[in-house]
């Protein structure tokens, strides 16, 4: 086994996944698992995410689905001081719960900007810093949290997104300067079009069935826009969280990958 292959090991690491019910969450939850990560999976859904660690358990890994509702700092808590509980230990952090929203600013209502702040920003950093209270005493660690392209392009009705996830852009930058000098590395993706049930409102009916025309037409539409000429799947953002939790990224923290095929390339 080379030196980069062993890199990606992660026997004997224990991974906090929320969202791990679908998409992206589910996606990182099985790559992570293959590679030898015990799992701690939470998501709201928890049919979805018992399923989630079925699939691990019934190819030989380890994991457990916790119903957990990222709004509320206590069922994060719980979730991650479960898995120290259990496994003794949390190596990874991953706040990968998340929720589109499309509406222009002067019709977002109170409610809705309430919403989407605590699902995507306030559970990110609840994330945080129950993740932090259980890796600084250690001196190891890795946070991935889940921006967005959002931040690198400016669209109508994308304003409340937009603006969680470039907080969530922050957070990632400003916690990383904090943990860095107690050994933990603290990262985030910012993922361009990826064809998960987060894009669904793109290929649905008004009865909330998918329609295989639309799906066809919304991958070529956005596609087009990216040099590679296709949105992504859930499994190359997993890959990126992958490498970016291995040892193979033991020099990298801070950092904002963007596996978007090309649509945007800031400096």
């Amino acid at each position: 086994m080379t030196n980069a292959v062993a890199g990606y090991d992660l026997t004997g690491r224990v991974a906090v996944l929320t969202g791990a019910g679908s998409g992206i969450g589910k996606a990182t939850a099985l790559t992570l698992a293959a590679v030898g990560a015990t799992i701690v999976g939470g998501d709201i859904d928890e049919a979805a995410v018992q399923a989630t660690a079925e699939e691990i358990t019934a190819a030989g890994g380890t994991a457990r689905a916790v119903s957990t509702d990222v709004t509320q700092r206590a069922q994060v808590d719980a979730l991650v001081d479960g898995a120290q509980a259990e496994f003794g230990r949390v190596d990874i952090m991953g706040n990968i719960a998340g929720i589109p929203h499309n509406k222009m600013v002067m019709d977002v209502s109170d409610d809705e900007f309430e919403r989407i702040l605590s699902i995507n920003l306030k559970s990110c950093f609840y994330g945080c810093q129950a993740a932090m209270r259980v890796m600084a005493p250690r001196g190891s660690g890795n946070i991935i949290n889940i921006s967005s392209g959002a931040i690198d392009t400016p669209a109508p009705t994308l304003a409340c997104y937009g603006m969680t996830k470039a907080a969530v852009a922050m957070l990632t930058k400003t916690l990383a300067c904090e943990a860095g000098p107690l050994g933990i590395r603290v990262n985030a993706l910012a993922p361009g079009v990826i064809h998960t049930n987060f894009s669904r409102h793109n290929f649905v009916d008004e009865d909330g069935n998918v329609i295989p025309e639309k799906v066809e037409g919304y991958k070529k539409r956005f596609g087009a826009m990216a040099p590679l000429r296709r949105v992504g799947e859930a499994q190359d953002v997993a890959n990126g969280i992958l490498y970016l939790v291995s040892d193979n990224a033991s020099f990298v923290t801070g950092q904002i990958l963007r596996p978007n095929g090309g649509v945007a390339m800031p400096w």
